[in-house]
């Protein structure tokens, strides 16, 4: 028994504890997802009964993706960061090539007058969220690779600016001016990690509030959203209906809500009550108290993800974390503000927690990037501790202090004659 207690120590101690922003990073997605789960099958199983039958329905269906989710975010957490770089232009070209066969007659399925799925029968695939994710790879590939295209707007636009700008323009086509805003915010947290002068990044804000008042004016039904935004309960009934059911829900939440499953808002009152509003069942059902966790969840992630992000060995790989995590947080972020009236509603999904095939995989699949820098980054660390500060004051401290506690004490007078030598 004690050969074997012996044999079965070093493999359990030389066993690599998991650095604090990669269990933060793994433990807030796990926790979300758990939720979401709950909160899903809550928002979704009167509705779901009385029209397919099966109050489990959309429950099955994200366990179903949250477990294709949870492998892809698996594999990529242990070999993405290796080939992602590889695979970015042919991710990017497919990407775009299916967001506009989206709008292709007979290939495109159209909901609620958006054409941004496509696929057959229940198995449906929205490429949009395919799109912003390649997006992010190729700006913080184009950035690490060559910075000195940021000295000027000129360099910057070709062709970065350039991808960018019509990848927007696809998704305004199809409507999905949500995540179009989700791009433009994550691009701007990418210019400002990797360096952007900020008469560039002023530039390019200036001209993005211009072209989004020309789109929301341009359509009545973005008119309709933004008039609902600044007075939802003069068209409680029409426009506003969403937003003021939304604020119904959280206010009769309370501090600790009506109890799990006993939400009134969802059952034909709260319209997309298990994907996009999810987030006002969770005000009514646990309260501010949830909605609270909730955020404290997302700024575990804001937090691994940024921290992943400095401590990253390479620059690529500190962009791609940056880039990563500011898609999580602009989206979450967008729907807080749309759920709780303080933007208006542009359809995008609770990351990890609404019901959404197609937002959660591949979500799940850039976690697993994120995971892969902060696995790596902590490696690099654990390898090679001096590297960092090699050639400053604290490489001559520790070599010093290493010569202290290895090689004895120091003679009196070592340094008057090292000084005198020198």
């Amino acid at each position: 028994m004690a050969s074997q207690r012996r044999r079965r120590t070093p493999s359990k101690r030389g066993r690599p504890k998991p650095p604090l922003e990669y269990s933060l990073l793994y433990t807030a997605t796990l926790c979300l997802l758990a939720l979401g789960a709950v909160m899903v099958y809550s928002a979704s199983s009167a509705e779901s009964l009385l029209t397919t039958g099966d109050s489990s329905y959309f429950l099955k269906r994200y366990l179903i993706f949250g477990a294709i989710g949870l492998a892809a975010l698996h594999f990529l957490s242990r070999y993405g960061l290796k080939h992602v770089r590889h695979f970015t232009p042919l991710l990017l070209g497919g990407s775009f090539f299916l967001t506009m066969a989206v709008m292709v007659p007979g290939v495109g399925i159209s909901v609620n007058g958006a054409r941004r799925w496509i696929g057959a029968g229940p198995v449906q695939f929205q490429p949009s969220e395919l799109l912003k994710v390649a997006l992010v790879l190729y700006a913080a590939q184009v950035l690490a690779t060559q910075p000195k295209r940021m000295r000027s707007m000129k360099t910057l636009a070709k062709p970065l600016l350039l991808v960018i700008g019509a990848a927007c323009l696809l998704l305004l086509k199809e409507p999905d001016m949500g995540t179009a805003i989700v791009v433009c915010l994550a691009m701007g947290a990418l210019f400002i990690a990797a360096g952007v002068p900020t008469r560039h990044l002023l530039t390019i804000t200036g001209t993005l509030i211009l072209l989004a008042l020309v789109f929301a004016i341009a359509a009545p039904y973005r008119r309709a959203r933004l008039m609902s935004f600044v007075h939802p309960w003069h068209d409680a009934s029409g426009a506003g209906f969403q937003t003021v059911q939304s604020m119904i829900a959280i206010g009769s939440g309370g501090f600790f809500g009506v109890g799990l499953g006993e939400s009134v808002q969802k059952i034909f009152y709260l319209p997309e009550a298990h994907t996009d509003m999810i987030l006002a069942i969770i005000g009514e059902e646990l309260g501010i108290f949830g909605v609270t966790a909730v955020a404290a969840l997302y700024g575990m992630i804001a937090y691994g993800g940024l921290r992943a992000a400095k401590l990253a060995r390479e620059r690529y790989a500190k962009l791609l974390a940056v880039g990563v995590t500011s898609v999580v947080l602009c989206q979450a972020i967008l729907n807080f503000f749309a759920v709780l009236g303080l933007a208006p509603l542009t359809g995008v999904p609770l990351p990890f927690i609404s019901y959404g095939n197609s937002n959660l995989v591949v979500l799940l699949g850039a976690m697993g990037l994120l995971l892969n820098v902060a696995k790596d980054g902590a490696q690099a660390r654990a390898g090679k501790p001096l590297r960092a500060i090699e050639g400053g004051k604290g490489s001559r401290a520790a070599s010093a202090d290493s010569r202290g506690r290895n090689g004895g004490t120091r003679r009196a007078g070592a340094r008057g004659r090292g000084r005198a030598a020198g």
